[in-house]
């Protein structure tokens, strides 16, 4: 299947490891030039190189901080008057794990700054370039939090919850301009990320990694993990032109984990 994404431009937030890295590799595999965006420089210069050696595509490094609040309006400035992209991810950092009371406020704020507050900023930053050509992708990454809160992650499942708000609020408002939006729901897939929640919960449970990853596999219809690169595949689709009428949708790449309609 052709995507129709070859040679257009992806912002791509999150992009120095996990499951940014991965949906920035399988859209320059399609084609795309892609913006990569993420705090640590040295990381996105490596990728950066990785992509136009391995694709001949354009790869455009930005670090940026989505915690300061500074840092996100100047970039901002950048996206919609420089980068002016085609196609969307939206992807944060998650909060560190904790359950929902005697959470510091410096831990609130600074997530709802990183998960939230830089997400409606990039996105508003986004859609004039993409209104004024009558076509956009744009695809959040959330967590299967969003429908069924993982325990002891509730900042997370809060802050992702008003994100969701956020993007299906939107679909409806630029729909007919040709944009979609959409979220995408990883269950376990097995990120940096996912090894350090499945350690902080050994560590709790006083049980080892290994225990604690077995659990968590055997508690999965297809009783893996997922691969960043499964993830990507299906999150490409949603930024890609054949996915035109597909809009305002939650979904799950999970193994089938969460067991509600």
């Amino acid at each position: 299947m052709d995507l129709g994404i070859a040679g257009k431009t992806a912002l791509v937030m999150g992009a120095s490891q996990g499951l940014g890295r991965a949906i920035a590799e399988t859209l320059a595999e399609e084609g795309a030039n892609v913006v990569l965006v993420a705090r640590d420089a040295e990381a996105l210069e490596t990728l950066a190189k990785e992509i136009t050696d391995k694709h001949d595509v354009r790869a455009t490094v930005c670090p940026v901080d989505l915690s300061d609040s500074l840092a996100v309006t100047a970039f901002c400035t950048r996206v919609e008057n420089e980068f002016k992209p085609d196609m969307l991810l939206n992807n944060t950092g998650g909060p560190p794990p904790s359950p929902s009371t005697g959470v510091s406020d410096e831990v609130w704020h600074n997530s709802a700054q990183m998960m939230l507050f830089s997400v409606v900023r990039v996105t508003e930053a986004a859609l004039p370039a993409m209104k004024a050509r009558g076509w956009g992708r744009i695809v959040a990454i959330g967590s299967s939090g969003i429908v069924q809160p993982i325990p002891n992650l509730a900042v997370s499942n809060t802050i992702r919850g008003a994100v969701a708000g956020f993007c299906k609020s939107l679909s409806a408002e630029v729909a007919a301009n040709g944009i979609t939006v959409n979220m995408v729901l990883p269950g376990k897939i097995d990120t940096g990320r996912l090894g350090r929640i499945d350690t902080a919960q050994a560590e709790r449970e006083g049980k080892s990694v290994e225990e604690v990853r077995a659990a968590g596999q055997a508690a999965i219809p297809i009783k893996r993990y997922g691969q960043p690169e499964e993830f990507a595949k299906v999150a490409v689709f949603l930024l890609s032109d054949p996915a035109g009428y597909v809009t305002g949708q939650m979904t799950r790449i999970d193994g089938g984990i969460i067991r509600s309609i």
